[in-house]
């Protein structure tokens, strides 16, 4: 099993949690992290854009990866939302292992 991260991010604290709350209860993600307050600068419709976004780092096996960043973007409010997967390279083996249980079909 490979374990991954998906970065994202979302309009603030409510809309991260209310995406962590579903991926989590439907066994898409195994944890998320929320980082609250980041300052994103973008490009949008030709202009630079700066908006305060929450962060959001999850975890999924990569079994689960694609399923986890479809139901992501049915879920968020962005036309755009930012959601990208990184496989890990290593970790505990007790820590990916968990990954794995968690996010096995129930």
């Amino acid at each position: 099993m490979t374990a991954c991260m998906i970065y994202a991010t979302a309009s603030g604290p409510e809309e991260a949690r209310t995406l962590a709350k579903t991926l989590l209860s439907e066994r898409l993600i195994a944890c998320a992290n929320i980082i609250d307050g980041a300052t994103s600068m973008y490009r949008w419709n030709g202009q630079v854009e700066m908006d305060e976004e929450s962060i959001l780092v999850l975890k999924t096996s990569r079994a689960r990866r694609d399923a986890a960043l479809a139901r992501l973007a049915e879920l968020h409010s962005y036309d755009t939302p930012c959601a990208v997967a990184y496989d890990m390279a290593g970790g505990l083996p007790p820590y990916l292992s968990w990954i794995a249980e968690e996010t096995a079909p129930a």
